[in-house]
């Protein structure tokens, strides 16, 4: 049976804790809502792509970026490496496993973390550093100069980039994102576009290459920036459960310290009247 100092000891653990939790939870709301304000999503770089693709005969060009094999594929999973975070990154990793029964898959990881939940599963793997914001265009490029390396090297045909996304300020969705084949506007849509006599400068298999290669450093990029934002949703949330398990945790304590308290109060007033009684017998 624990003592009223141990139970009372427990009370004031509780408090710090819980006021260790708001003071993490309001550093979440400010990060999360800098974040914000400072992430731009280039909306109008694809459109602006697609128009490009509109000039080109990609059929004529069979290129492997937009007419691969798609025998095998890369699953990159951005997961991060800050903490709180372990079920945001076991969906991530989760939904990037669930890919890879398709078809022969390798799994990149983004993050420490997601590589340690992907390493034990047999998936043939490779790892890059979790997601730094000063280093987030520079992460974005190398990554993209990776897969498109191995593409046009024939060990990946298809690619899915799979990142945790906010959708509100207390909401995660795990966003599953085709990359390669690169599929501009409608496949179904004639190219009334294409200018049989327009003179090239360029080979068109170069030109959708570094068409693909600019596009898929800009998703990247936003990509990166919106897994970061949907981190700290995700921590507030995981903090905002935590603090209220703790609320009912203290409920607890606190009736165990009353009734502890009642307990010894009780018992020195029965041994208050027994000796009582015992004087008056004497």
């Amino acid at each position: 049976m624990k003592t009223l100092v141990s139970v009372k000891k427990d009370m004031e653990f509780n408090e710090g804790l819980s006021q260790l939790i708001e003071t993490l939870k309001s550093i979440a709301i400010a990060h999360y809502y800098a974040m914000e304000k400072r992430l731009t999503v280039f909306e109008q770089f694809l459109p602006t792509v697609e128009t490009f693709f509109q000039l080109i005969d990609t059929d004529a060009a069979r290129h492997p970026f937009i007419d691969p094999k798609e025998s095998k594929q890369v699953v990159v999973a951005v997961t991060t490496d800050t903490g709180f975070l372990g079920g945001l990154n076991m969906k991530v990793v989760g939904a990037a496993l669930e890919e890879a029964k398709n078809m022969p898959t390798t799994i990149i990881v983004v993050g420490e973390r997601g590589k340690m939940y992907v390493s034990g599963t047999g998936h043939p793997m490779v790892s890059f550093p979790g997601i730094q914001d000063e280093e987030r265009r520079a992460q974005a490029w190398q990554l993209r100069d990776y897969i498109l390396e191995k593409v046009l090297a024939g060990e990946f045909d298809t690619v899915k980039v799979i990142y945790p996304r906010a959708v509100t300020f207390g909401v995660q969705r795990i966003k599953v994102v085709p990359f390669l084949p690169f599929r501009p506007g409608d496949t179904k849509k004639p190219r009334s576009g294409v200018i049989p006599d327009m003179i090239l400068e360029s080979r068109p298999r170069d030109i959708i290459e570094y068409l693909v290669y600019l596009w898929m450093g800009e998703m990247l990029y936003d990509i990166f920036g919106l897994s970061r934002l949907a981190e700290f949703s995700a921590r507030y949330v995981h903090l905002d459960e935590s603090g209220e398990k703790l609320k009912e945790e203290e409920k607890k304590v606190q009736l165990e310290y009353f009734r502890i308290r009642h307990e010894l109060a009780d018992r020195a007033l029965r041994e208050l009247i027994s000796g009582r009684s015992v004087r008056e017998k004497k």
